[in-house]
């Protein structure tokens, strides 16, 4: 039992203490190693393993620590551990936008916002296009026709979007 609150503690400050991604391999290595868990090279490898692994990698390094400290009651208490201060945060958000639900002055707020969120679409579909589309050798033709495609099938046709990255890997593969 003081395995699973000590987990359980780790893990919060793990969620609390960094901001996701690479940020929090120190602190989850630093937390395994002070408990003792694991040693160094152990934790080295569940993060390459997290890293491959679909998911966040506080999750999946959680998810990881816990079972191998503890077994699968260790997992569960680690990864709700790391995900207290995200949920935590977007509750007293909620929270927030409710009790303000009505305010003119929030109310207001928000249709500015909203103009600009949709402006910001564009700009970052430019952006990724640019990056995707042009190159030193000019426009990737090729890339564009796939692209074209692609919205097409998945906006006229209803192909599911794991269909439609599919279809995109296999015809990037084959051109």
């Amino acid at each position: 039992m003081k395995i699973l609150i000590q987990l359980f503690l780790s893990f919060v400050k793990i969620g609390f203490c960094s901001f996701g991604g690479l940020t929090m391999v120190p602190i989850i290595n630093d937390e395994v190693l002070a408990h003792g868990w694991m040693t160094a090279d152990e934790v080295m490898d569940i993060v390459a393993v997290a890293e491959m692994t679909p998911g966040s990698l506080g999750i999946n390094c959680a998810t990881f620590v816990g079972l191998r400290s503890a077994g699968i009651l260790g997992a569960v208490v680690a990864t709700t551990g790391t995900m207290v201060p995200s949920l935590t945060l977007c509750l007293l958000a909620a929270i927030f936008f409710i009790r303000l639900k009505g305010n003119t002055v929030m109310e207001r707020i928000l249709r500015g916002v909203r103009p600009v969120s949709l402006g910001m679409l564009p700009a970052v579909a430019l952006s990724l296009g640019q990056s995707s589309f042009l190159g030193a050798d000019g426009v990737a033709w090729d890339l564009v026709v796939i692209a074209i495609l692609c919205g097409y099938l998945l906006v006229k046709k209803n192909l599911s979007i794991p269909k439609t990255i599919l279809l995109a890997a296999v015809l990037g593969l084959l051109i």
